[in-house]
């Protein structure tokens, strides 16, 4: 007959066995808050139908004086490395010399290029969600400078939804902002109103109503705001101009 097992070997087996237990329940635990805690993924949906509602007193996100003399309406993609360059390099200059001191008017309006660029209307809805918090411009700002971390990410709201919480929005509000994707109507209106204007490219900038066909970066920009609205002369160089 085989011999018993003592009880020193019953008692090891038993302790392993609850051992053995208690890291599948850790495990399954472990599982539940992933699912539950991990980011969704956002889908912006195209082409759809736009309603009024949509469109209900919002003509694009403005950045400087209803009083500036002249106005430029960009159309952009935040995927776009041109765009990027232009935000990131270029509209710094812009808004120091123009912007802030009253002589220009910019309003920024989407244009997802869908065919190239699949990330665009999420990083567009992401910005209007901030929008909501008041918080629009710093999350452009933010967009652009990170694009060479989630233009190629399979699914970026993880990565929007860091830039949210490190502007501080309120990330529950802005969450559900993003899962209703509510701003679909409003992306894609802009979108078909820069069709309506011949736009077919990323960054446009229109003068008025007038496509500008001119260099996109600030000395064009400043020359261009020079010649539509020149200042004043000063007091001493109208009377040096007389003698």
């Amino acid at each position: 007959m085989a011999a018993e097992p003592s009880g020193a070997e019953t008692g090891g087996g038993m302790r392993g066995f609850y051992l053995g237990l208690g890291a599948l329940a850790v495990a399954g635990v472990a599982v539940i808050l992933y699912l539950v805690l991990k980011p969704s993924t956002v889908s912006i949906p195209v082409n759809v139908a736009v309603q009024a509602s949509d469109t209900a007193g919002f003509q694009g996100y403005v950045l400087g004086s209803p009083d500036a003399p002249v106005e430029i309406t960009e159309f952009a993609d935040y995927q776009c490395p041109y765009c990027q360059t232009f935000a990131t390099m270029q509209m710094p200059t812009v808004e120091e010399r123009l912007i802030k001191t009253g002589r220009l008017r910019l309003r920024y309006r989407d244009f997802p290029l869908d065919n190239i660029h699949s990330n665009a209307r999420v990083a567009m809805h992401a910005a209007a969600c901030a929008n909501d918090q008041n918080k629009y411009w710093p999350m452009h700002d933010r967009l652009y400078e990170g694009q060479g971390d989630w233009a190629p990410e399979a699914n970026p709201a993880p990565t929007f939804h860091g830039y949210a919480q490190a502007l501080g929005l309120d990330v529950n509000a802005y969450d559900a902002c993003m899962k209703s994707a509510k701003y679909a109507g409003r992306i894609q209106a802009s979108r078909d109103l820069a069709e309506r204007y011949g736009v077919g490219s990323t960054p446009t900038m229109m003068v008025g109503n007038r496509l500008w066909t001119g260099r996109i970066d600030s000395d064009a920009i400043i020359h261009l705001v020079d010649s539509l609205a020149p200042l004043p002369a000063a007091p001493g160089d109208s009377a040096k101009a007389t003698k």
